[in-house]
Order: structure tokens, then sequence, then C-alpha cells
């Protein structure tokens, strides 16, 4: 499918570090043409170059020099016809003058013209920078305009640059130092609108820099929930007293998504694709950012981005949302969930009184995960294992495999487990209710749901203790639960985990928290097929109920999930962001046909998550009617199957 980045809401940028020779603007001026020239042949719609990149920032006591400041006026104009001809919005740092004073300034280039003009803030004046020494601080500016060329251009710190062909694009600038006070005007260019962030820098290496710079900008892009541009100057800068790497990077809401190699002569440039969509989406939802104000009104002054192609983007998207591609943070990530499930749990049990807790367990995912849970929470509040009541309820469509693998771990954890097959409460109910057992349709499958937890709620009044929920959250947001069935307990440990993520939790307890034969069976839990053995296995006694077949595979389910409910993306830019990420292994029709499936489903099932039990909130979404996720029961899917439609 042909589209833009766009139509996606999203902008191709460029933080560039270009070649440089000092005070050789000519050299620079053509470093600076060729370097956005590679930009624009990359798509890229706007650049970002560094801080006085048209003379360079070591240029010392020659800022006096009125041949420089000459030269480096006439290049504003030169490099103003090259963002005409490339098509490019084009941000660099240059010394001009105003008002019988110096300033370290940005030039925003659109169009043939200059825009606007941006001085520095804050001044360093101490150990390596003195730049006090040739430049006033923009406070000090006499007029909000500057004379270039016979025309008057705005010149201020006041300044926002929309994108009249972007609504989202709405352009800020600080420079350098600007960044690195206690309240960067980042902070404030943000609330007036910003929603993308550049900072024109020379910022030198020291030893542990690098990592705090890239925290900084990695910090203020989530502060600000912003897109962040850091072009920096590069080791074409004199080496006299200081070494400048050229540590260029692009941030996006706390994401670093590009930055460029150090210490390199030649140009180079960190390239990515802002999702200015997502963040105009972020700063309505959150009420603190919509409260705050600006400290100050600022003019606006329009530029154009232009179109680019959307072919392979400069973004990651990862097919597994919820799952961290790299071991490391994956691991992390599972401790810190299994930490939050616990210590919920161990609240619940502590603030009820409970020293008993019954669970249901059938050898599958969710169960394992949540009997995982429960035996952390009891180790911890110092309570006997055998306080926990495993209740394996074999029916007619339970496999000698699941069965083994749950009775296995219940020994293997020392919990108390009890046996109590359903089969002739479920066929005297199909009796009462006059239905024929062969007929294996949803009241077939229903039936064994719901009297399994009637007996756990019954052997949880037995033991006086709590029943503890399995479900997850993959299968709440499809409806994948038996109202008053599995959908019902006590208190839900799982309700924010998704079924990818729940995987992986029980793959890290098998190597982090167990050990022996309990990983072994926690290992073949994870690479049993997820079915919820409600009808009877094939003659061999293998699962014979697949539910990635019936509902659709838990990778996309989980994928269109993040896309719809946490970042409110339309089916078009969600079914895009899908063949990007899948397109190796499902076709388009697939892609459409499980999207859809998403949607009608997510939109008929809301009235199960209205009356969810309590659970744990874990990560970024949640579907608690409480908190996260209030929809009503009978909205419209309507215009979300158009929009799919539309999109093909």
């Amino acid at each position: 499918m042909a589209v833009s980045l766009r139509s996606l809401g999203m902008l191709r940028v460029a933080a560039v570090t270009p070649e440089l020779k000092v005070a050789d603007v000519a050299f620079n001026v053509a470093a600076i043409e060729a370097a956005a020239a590679q930009a624009a042949q990359a798509g890229a719609r706007l650049a970002v170059f560094p801080e006085l990149a048209v003379t360079g920032y070591s240029c010392g006591d020659l800022f006096g020099q009125q041949l420089l400041l000459v030269q480096a006026e006439d290049a504003v104009l030169r490099l103003a016809a090259a963002s005409a001809r490339l098509g490019l919005v084009l941000v660099a740092g240059v010394p001009l003058r105003q008002g019988g004073r110096l300033f370290n300034a940005a030039v925003v280039l659109s169009g043939g013209q200059v825009c606007g003009v941006v001085p520095k803030t804050f001044l360093p004046s101490s150990q390596e920078f003195y730049e006090r020494r040739w430049f006033a601080a923009a406070g000090e500016a006499t007029a909000d305009h500057l004379r270039l060329a016979g025309r008057d251009v705005p010149f201020g710190t006041d300044l926002l640059f929309p994108a009249i062909d972007f609504p989202e694009c709405v352009l800020g600038i600080e420079l350098c130092e600007d960044a690195w006070v206690a309240s960067p005007p980042s902070g404030d260019l943000a609330v007036a609108g910003a929603t993308l962030l550049a900072n024109l820098s020379a910022s030198p290496e020291t030893l542990g820099k690098c990592a705090y710079r890239r925290a900084l900008v990695e910090a203020q892009s989530a502060r600000c929930l912003a897109g962040y541009l850091y072009a920096s100057a590069g080791p074409g800068e004199s080496s006299t007293d200081l070494v400048f790497s050229g540590h260029s990077l692009v941030a996006e809401y706390g994401q670093m998504l590009a930055e460029t190699e150090r210490f390199r002569f030649e140009a180079t440039m960190a390239l990515a694709d802002l999702d200015l969509e997502r963040l105009a989406t972020e700063r309505r939802r959150q009420s603190s950012f919509v409260a705050s104000q600006p400290q100050r009104r600022y003019r606006p002054v329009p530029i154009a981005v232009g179109e680019t192609p959307a072919g392979e983007l400069r973004r990651p998207v990862p097919r597994t949302p919820f799952v961290p591609a790299g071991s490391a943070e994956r691991d992390a990530r599972c401790r810190e969930i299994f930490a939050i499930q616990t210590t919920g749990l161990m609240t619940r049990l502590r603030h009820t009184g409970s020293r008993q807790a019954v669970l249901g367990i059938s050898g599958g995912l969710d169960s394992t995960l949540a009997l995982l849970v429960t035996a952390k929470a009891f180790d911890r509040l110092g309570l006997p294992r055998d306080g926990i009541v495993a209740v394996t309820m074999p029916g007619f469509g339970t496999t000698a495999r699941t069965r083994g693998n749950a009775e296995a771990l219940a020994a293997e954890l020392g919990v108390t487990l009890r046996t109590i097959a359903i089969d002739a409460a479920v066929g005297q109910h199909f009796v009462d209710i006059g239905h024929d057992p062969s007929r294996h349709d949803v009241t077939f499958e229903n039936a064994q749901a719901r009297e399994r937890t009637q007996i756990l709620m019954d052997v949880a009044n037995q033991a006086g203790g709590l029943v503890i929920g399995t479900g997850d959250l993959s299968e709440l947001a499809l409806g994948w639960c038996t109202y008053n069935g599995d959908h019902m307990s006590m208190y839900a440990v799982n309700a924010a985990v998704p079924k990818t993520l729940v995987r992986y939790l029980i793959a890290w307890c098998a190597e982090a928290e167990f050990t022996g034969r309990a990983a072994a069976v926690l290992h073949d839990v994870c690479a049993t097929p997820v079915s919820p053995e409600l009808l009877p296995p094939h003659p061999d006694g293998s699962i014979s109920q697949h539910t990635e077949a019936q509902v659709g595979p838990y990778e996309l389910h989980d994928f269109f999930l993040y896309h719809v409910v946490r970042c409110h993306f339309a089916p078009r830019k969600v079914l895009r962001l899908a063949e990007l990420a899948f397109g190796g292994d499902y076709d388009d029709a697939a892609l459409r046909r499980w999207l859809k499936v998403f949607l009608q489903r997510f939109f008929a099932q809301q009235f199960k998550r209205s009356c969810l039990p309590d659970g744990p909130k874990v990560g970024s979404v949640a579907l608690s009617p409480r908190g996260d996720w209030r929809m009503p029961s009978d909205a419209s899917v309507a215009l979300w199957l158009a929009d799919l439609e539309e999109g093909g």
C-alpha cells in the first residue's frame, strides 16, 4: 500500500554533524549544503545543524572580525536558497548582529526564506566556556527582529515554527547550554505547542559526558512529550584545549531513535521518523500537560515540511511491543512485573487477613504464571505454601500433557493439590438444561468454565481463602473468557499482562526463580499450544482446540492492542505498522482479517471488562474499568471498520 509518512502522522528528520574548518565560511557552507542534500535524498524534510556551524564554534576572538561576520550573514542567504532547492527545512547555527550586539543564534530556513532567528538564552562562561567574551544573551536584544539582506526577519526566543502542511508539526529551538540549565526553554516551548524541539549544540567530550548527554536528551524529550533533535559540533572544531565528537541524537518521548558515531571527521547524521501524531495524542491524554500554561506569548512563523513516501521506516516497529528485544532489558522487565504482581497479591492477602489462596491450574500459561506469583507471594509473607490450594479440574478436553504438568508443578512447589473432575457435574447440568452433550457449541464450552469457577469459589469458602484469577490482558481485550466463569475471581494477578509477555515471564521464572524439575515443567508449559481444552482431544491424546486458530495469533492481537489502546492509532495506521513488523510472515489479507477480528471483538466484549475483579496494573496498557479504560459497552465499531476498509 503506497502511503506517505505524513499520512502516518510521521516526519523524517535529521540531526547532522557536517565537516568543518574553523573560520572557513565558504567550506562550511558547502559542507552544510552537501550534508543537507544527503539528508534530503534520504527523505528527511527537516535537518538541524550544530551551533555556529557556519563559522565553527571555536573561532575565539575571530568572532570580533567584521570579515567573518559579513561572510556568515551572506552564508545564511545561500543556505536559504538551498532550502528551496532541496525541499528541506534547514536549521543552522550562525553568529548574527542586532542592535550593536553579536548573538549566537539559530536560523530557520524554509522555501528559500529566512523564516526566523532564535538567539541563545544561556551563555556559559565557566571552565572551558567563555561565550560572554563575544556574545550577548537573548535577553539583551533591543528589538524583536533583525535586518538581513534588506528584510526584517523575526528575532527572539518567542518564536514557534508551525508547519503549514503538517498541523502536528511545530518546531521550537534552543541552543546547547539552554538544555543543560534547571529550567530549559524547551519546556515552555513544548507547553506552547512545540512537538519538535531542536537543540543546536557544540558539546565537547569529557569522560562520562556521552552517557550524560544521551540521558539528558532522552529525559527532555520525555518531559516535553516531544521529538528532540540534538545536533552537535564535530572533530573539525579546534582541538587547542577541547575535542568535539559530533554526537548528534534524535529522541522521541524518552526513546532514543538514532544517534551518530562519534569522532568522525566526515559528515554524519542521525536520521529518524518522528511520530508527531502519537505525540499530539499523548499530550491530549495527559491531564497534567493539558493543564500546563506557557509563561509567555509566542509568535508563530510558518514553515513547510513537504512529503516523504513511506517505504521502510526510520524508527523501530517491534513485533512484540510489550516484550523488549534485548535479553538484559527483558529480564529486568520480567523481574519488575513479577515483583508488581506478587506485591499486589501480598497487599490483598494482608488486608483480608487471608492465609489461604485457591486457584485452578490447567497446565497452561496463564494458570501457571498465577501459581508462580502466588507461591512467591506466600514466600515473601512467610506463609507455608501448603496454604495454596491448587485445584486441577479435568474435563472433556483435558490432555495428559497439561494435566501432568499441572500436577508435577504443584508437587514441586509444595502446594496443596486437589483434583476434582467436572465431567459428571457438567453432564448432569446438560441434563438439567436439556443440552445434547454431543453438540460441541458455546454452551458445551462455557458450562465447563462456569462449573470450574463454581468449584473454585466454593473451595475458597471451605478454605477461608481467596480465589486467584488467572486470565490475562489479551484474553480480556478479545473477550476470550467466559462471563462469570474464568472471567471472575477475587484478585486477578494476570489482568494487565498480555499473552506474549506471559510466556516470557514463565521462561524467566524457569531461569531465575526456580530450578530442577520445576524449571523443566515450566519450559514444557511454554512449549504447549494455547488452548482452553474444552473440546475432546484427538484420538492420539493431543490437544484438538487451538485458541490461535480460532481467534487469531496472539502476537498480532497484542500488537493491535498496544497500538489501538496505548497509542490510539487509527486502523489504517495500525495495519501499515503491522505490515512493516510482520510482512515476512503474514500477507496483507491475513493482517487485515485479524485486525478486523480484533476490532470487532474488542468493541463487542467491553461488557466483560466493565465488571472486572481487582488486579495490579503492570505496564502502560490496562483495561480496568476503574482506571485506564472507560468505554461504553454499546459503542459502535463502525467508524474503525470503515477506516480499515478505506485503507485498502
